[in-house]
C-alpha cells in the first residue's frame, strides 16, 4: 500500500482550532460546543467545528444582510464580479491538491476522485458560473393599456438578485457542492450563509477564505457550521433568509419546504434518487459492465445520481450479471489515500450502519447476492459492494435510497416491463437507456420519468447540462445558461411618457 502524503498545510488546518466564518474573518462560536470530525478510513478523530447555537446563526445572516443591503457586491458590476470568482477559481486551482486531501481525509473518498472531480470539478464550475454574472437580461415589451387616452407607455423587465441565500450542502461532494451552492449565489449579486454537513465541514471553511483572498467583500459569503435538526434550522426559519438551496435527503428537504412555504421564501431542492438503468438486447456488453460498474460504485454509491437498479432484457442478463460481478470482485478496497484502491470507506460510523442494515434483511429475506471483496478490519467504516440479482420489489434496498456500493439486477422480458419497473418508484431524479438501437435511444428516454436520462452512459454531469429531480426527488434545476434564475427575481418597469 502506498498513501499519498499529507501535505504540511493540509495538517496545519487539520490542527487549527476552526471557528465559523463570519464578516470574512474567523469568528468564535458563542457557545463551547464543538462537532468532531472523523477520518472514515480509520474512525479517528482528526479535527473538529463549533457547533453553532441560535445567537451565532444569526449573526451570520446578519452579517449577510447588511453586506446585501449596503451593495458592496450586488452594486459592483457584472464584469467586476466576474473577475473575482475567476479569481477564486485561479486559487482553488493553486491549492487543488490541499482541497483534494482535505476532502479525502473527512469524507473517505478516492483521492484521485477528490483532485478530478472535486478540485478539479469545482474550477471548471466555478469558471463556468463567474461568465454568468455577466449573461443577467430582462425584456422589452409593448404594452397596451388602454387609459389614460393618448397616453404611451414602454416596459420592460430587469433581474434583480433575490437577497441573502442558504446553502446547505450534504458530505457526499462537500467542496464541489457548496460551489453549485454559492457561487450561483455570489454570480446574482446575493450575499450568503452557507452551512456544510457536520461530518464534512472542513473544505467549505477552507474555501471561504478562499473567496475572501479572492475579493469576495467581507459579509457576502458566510459559512455557519453546526447540526442540521439546530443551526440547518435556524438558518432555514431565519426571515431574512430569502431563498434556500439544499441538497439531501428527502425527508429533510420536505421540511424544508414546509418551513419555507410557511413564510413564501424561495427554495430549491435536490433530493433522494433510486435511479435506474433500462439495458436492452441490442446494447454492447463491454460499454454497460464498465460504464455501470462506475455509475453504481463511484464514491461508493454515495451519489444521488448513482444507478441503484438495473433492468435488463433476458438474452442479456446473463452477460452483463457476470460482467458486473467480475468487475465489483476486482475492485480493491482500502483508503481513499491509496490511489490504488477502488472502493474506499462510507462517510460515516451511522451510515455504514444503515447500508449494512440494507444488506442484512436481504439475505434474511432470502435474496440472492454477489458480493465483492472483504472489507479492512482496521475499525474504518467500510462496506462490501454487492450485487442483488432479480430481488423481490418489497425488499427495502429495492425500493429505497441506500446510498451505498449497492445495486440491483433484475431480468425483464423486454423493455416495456423494464420501463414499467423503472418509473415504479417514488423518486425521479435520473435514469439511463443501455442499446445500440435508434429508435430506443430516442423513444425511451422521454418516457422515463425522470429529470436527466443519459443514453449509453450514466452519471456523467456538466454546468452546461440542466440537472435536477421529478417526484420525491426535488424541485428547480441547477446549471446551465438558467442557473442564475433561480437566485433572482424579475422586476416588471412601466414608464409612461
Amino acid at each position: 500500500m502506498t498513501l499519498t502524503v499529507i501535505l504540511p498545510k493540509v495538517l496545519a488546518f487539520l490542527e487549527k482550532q476552526h471557528g465559523l466564518y463570519i464578516q470574512g474573518q474567523w469568528k468564535e462560536s458563542s457557545g463551547s460546543d464543538r462537532l468532531t470530525v472523523f477520518d472514515p478510513a480509520t474512525g479517528a478523530s482528526i479535527s473538529s467545528v463549533p457547533d453553532a447555537s441560535l445567537l451565532d446563526v444569526n449573526q451570520a445572516v446578519q452579517s449577510a444582510k447588511q453586506s446585501f443591503d449596503s451593495g458592496i457586491w450586488r452594486g459592483l458590476t457584472p464584469c467586476a464580479r466576474e473577475r473575482v470568482l475567476l479569481r477564486l477559481a485561479d486559487l482553488i486551482e493553486r491549492d487543488a491538491e490541499i482541497l483534494a486531501q482535505l476532502e479525502t481525509l473527512e469524507q473517505g473518498k478516492s483521492i484521485t476522485l477528490s483532485r478530478i472531480l472535486e478540485a478539479g470539478g469545482a474550477q471548471n464550475w466555478i469558471r463556468y458560473v463567474a461568465g454568468l454574472s455577466t449573461k443577467l437580461t430582462g425584456k422589452s415589451m409593448d404594452v397596451s393599456i388602454p387609459l389614460p387616452p393618448g397616453a404611451r407607455y414602454t416596459s420592460f423587465t430587469r433581474k434583480e438578485p433575490v437577497g441573502v441565500v442558504a446553502g446547505i450542502v450534504p458530505w457526499n461532494f462537500p467542496l464541489l457542492i457548496s460551489v453549485w451552492k454559492i457561487l450561483p449565489a455570489l454570480a446574482a449579486g446575493c450575499s450568503v450563509v452557507a452551512k456544510p454537513s457536520e461530518t464534512t465541514p472542513l473544505t467549505l471553511l477552507y474555501l471561504a477564505q478562499l473567496a475572501t483572498e479572492a475579493g469576495v467583500p467581507d459579509g457576502v459569503f458566510n459559512v455557519v457550521t453546526g447540526r442540521g435538526t439546530s443551526a440547518g434550522e435556524a438558518l432555514v426559519r431565519h426571515p431574512d433568509i430569502a431563498k434556500v438551496s439544499f441538497t439531501g435527503s428527502t425527508p429533510v428537504g420536505k421540511r424544508i419546504a414546509e418551513i419555507c412555504g410557511a413564510r413564501l421564501a424561495r427554495v430549491s431542492l435536490e433530493l433522494g434518487g433510486k435511479n435506474p438503468a433500462l439495458v436492452l438486447a441490442d446494447a454492447d456488453v463491454d460499454q454497460v459492465v464498465s460504464g455501470l460498474a462506475l455509475a453504481g460504485f463511484l464514491n461508493q454509491g454515495q451519489v444521488c445520481a448513482a444507478c441503484s437498479r438495473v433492468y435488463i432484457e433476458a438474452p442479456l442478463f446473463d452477460k452483463v450479471a457476470a460482467g458486473l460481478a467480475a468487475a465489483i470482485g476486482s475492485m480493491r478496497i482500502g483508503p481513499g489515500l491509496d490511489e490504488a484502491t477502488q472502493i474506499n470507506p462510507v462517510v460515516s460510523a451511522a451510515h455504514q450502519a444503515k447500508i449494512n442494515a440494507y444488506q442484512q434483511t436481504a439475505l434474511e429475506k432470502g435474496a440472492e447476492i454477489v458480493w465483492g471483496q472483504d472489507v479492512p478490519e482496521n475499525g474504518g467504516y467500510y462496506v462490501r459492494p454487492a450485487l442483488v440479482l432479480n430481488p423481490n420489489d418489497s425488499l427495502p434496498l429495492a425500493r429505497e435510497e441506500v446510498f451505498g456500493p449497492v445495486m440491483t439486477l433484475t431480468r425483464v422480458r423486454n423493455a416495456e416491463e423494464g420501463l414499467a419497473h423503472a418509473n415504479d418508484s417514488r423518486f425521479g431524479l435520473a435514469a439511463s437507456v443501455w442499446t445500440t438501437g435508434l429508435q430506443s435511444a430516442i423513444d425511451l428516454p422521454t418516457r422515463l420519468q425522470a429529470g436527466t436520462v443519459w443514453v449509453n452512459s450514466h452519471v456523467m454531469i456538466d454546468p452546461n447540462l440542466p440537472f435536477g429531480g421529478l417526484k420525491d426527488s426535488g424541485l428547480g434545476r441547477d446549471f446551465g445558461t438558467d442557473w442564475l434564475d433561480a437566485f433572482t427575481e424579475t422586476k416588471s418597469i412601466c414608464i409612461r411618457y
